[in-house]
């Protein structure tokens, strides 16, 4: 007697119905590594369902210097504390942050908001034919009103919409219908994301670069009511308020994937102009007071699915590397010379994400810029769920592992509160293994 192969349903809706996602593939994988597809009780699929929903991210190791978060910021009389987010690749619109900073504020005990965020389009004398993006700001507070957070919000993506555009044809119904659902799924992906990173290292770099500078101007130049809403406006990063905000503020970022590559590139574009300008001499009033501002000042970067060794490939380094010691230790012979008096950067990796890299001691001296002062923490973190496919295995979903950072209550927690000081999760301290450095 013929055995007959169950048919793919699960609570009787059909995989043209489904949401893509690794489960679906491992079941449409499991006529062809069991035998037959006979009276497994409950049935293969909802097993598999149930050992993903029962199964833990387990891994959370943390190498580095121990670093407060962002909640270390938050000290009365020395000014604003600020967040920008930089996205990756793909299509986004404005609010993708939203889970992530409803999350973060819970965290950061910050539930009073402003009933309405400030929205622009960024514009830069250097590129004035482009629009670089819009700058979405929300305004959170504490009960007492005393605690204040400036979320920004950076979405870039339509600087390289226009050329993804021409790749719409192979979507269509004229060319689509040829394919496979799933394939016809996974096309669509791929034309949506891989051509940024080609743009962003092509003829879009400098833009894509200006509309993280641009950010980072706004940042420092105005507090929330000083900022434009549903309006263009240049920003003037030499102003005598940018100066004193640049002095007192305190500043983060956060980034995934590409945006971890755009935003270091955009300090090291700063620390480039801010060189070039040196050297030339005649620098004005302004220019040397932010120049020195700068150079006393800390900043904390948070990178997501850290992508910066790939994006490195192909590309030159900065004029300046191997040089960490003559530029950041007072002793040092280039210590007045620094850009930065430290960036502290923590890089998160899914190691089944397989478009995320720890940063190694090699590449951090020999590929980003000495003057930049850096002090890197690694967290190696399953986001995502690991499976035992039935002893044939373990897998977890790559897709997920690349983009469920924002979410992990875990990843939240280390961005808020650190690790190694009084305020450090809970959270943070049951799952997480720390590996403390020391100078």
């Amino acid at each position: 007697m013929t055995v007959p192969c169950f048919k793919l349903k699960i609570n009787n809706i059909t995989i043209m119905n489904l949401k893509f996602s690794m489960r679906f593939l491992l079941i449409i994988a499991i006529p062809f590594i069991l035998s037959g597809c006979a009276r497994f009780g409950k049935g293969i699929a909802e097993a598999i369902l149930e050992k993903e929903k029962d199964s833990t991210p387990l891994l959370c190791e943390i190498a580095g210097k121990s670093f407060g978060g962002i909640n270390s910021a938050f000290t009365p009389g020395l000014g604003k504390t600020k967040l920008l987010q930089i996205h990756g690749v793909g299509e986004h619109i404005p609010g993708y942050s939203t889970e992530f900073l409803a999350k973060l504020s819970v965290e950061l005990d910050l539930p009073v908001r402003n009933s309405e965020y400030k929205e622009f389009h960024l514009i830069n004398p250097l590129f004035p034919d482009t629009n670089l993006g819009v700058l979405r700001v929300s305004r959170l507070l504490n009960d007492a009103e005393d605690k204040e957070l400036l979320f920004y919000e950076l979405t870039w993506s339509e600087i390289t919409a226009k050329e993804k555009a021409e790749l719409k044809y192979d979507t269509s119904g004229e060319y689509s219908y040829r394919r496979a659902e799933i394939n016809d799924f996974l096309k669509k992906f791929s034309n949506d994301t891989s051509p940024d990173p080609m743009l962003y290292l092509g003829y879009r770099h400098d833009e894509i670069v200006a509309s993280f500078t641009t950010a980072f101007c706004w940042m420092i130049s105005t507090d929330w009511d000083g900022l434009p809403n549903n309006s263009k406006q240049t920003c003037n990063p030499l102003s005598q308020q940018a100066i004193k905000n640049l002095k007192t503020d305190s500043y983060s970022f956060v980034s995934h994937s590409l945006g971890s590559r755009i935003s270091i590139d955009g300090m090291q574009k700063i620390a480039t102009r801010v060189s070039d300008e040196k050297k030339e001499g005649n620098l004005k009033d302004n220019e040397v007071q932010f120049i020195e501002a700068l150079k006393n000042k800390n900043f904390s970067v948070y990178l997501l699915s850290n992508q910066l060794p790939l994006l490195q490939m192909g590309r030159y380094p900065p004029k300046v590397t191997s040089q960490r010691d003559a530029y950041c230790n007072a002793s040092g012979k280039n210590y007045k010379k620094r850009i930065i008096d430290k960036m502290e950067i923590v890089a998160f990796s899914d190691p089944n994400d397989l478009l995320s890299y720890e940063l190694t001691k090699g590449f951090i001296e020999k590929k980003l810029d000495s003057r930049l002062c850096m002090d890197v923490s690694n967290v190696a973190i399953n986001v995502t769920n690991i499976i035992d496919l039935f002893g044939f295995g373990k897998i977890a979903n790559p897709l997920s592992a690349h983009t469920a950072y924002d979410s992990d209550d875990r990843v939240i927690a280390l961005i808020a509160r650190g690790i190694g000081n009084s305020n450090t999760s809970p959270l943070i301290k049951e799952k997480c293994k720390w590996t403390r450095f020391i100078d």
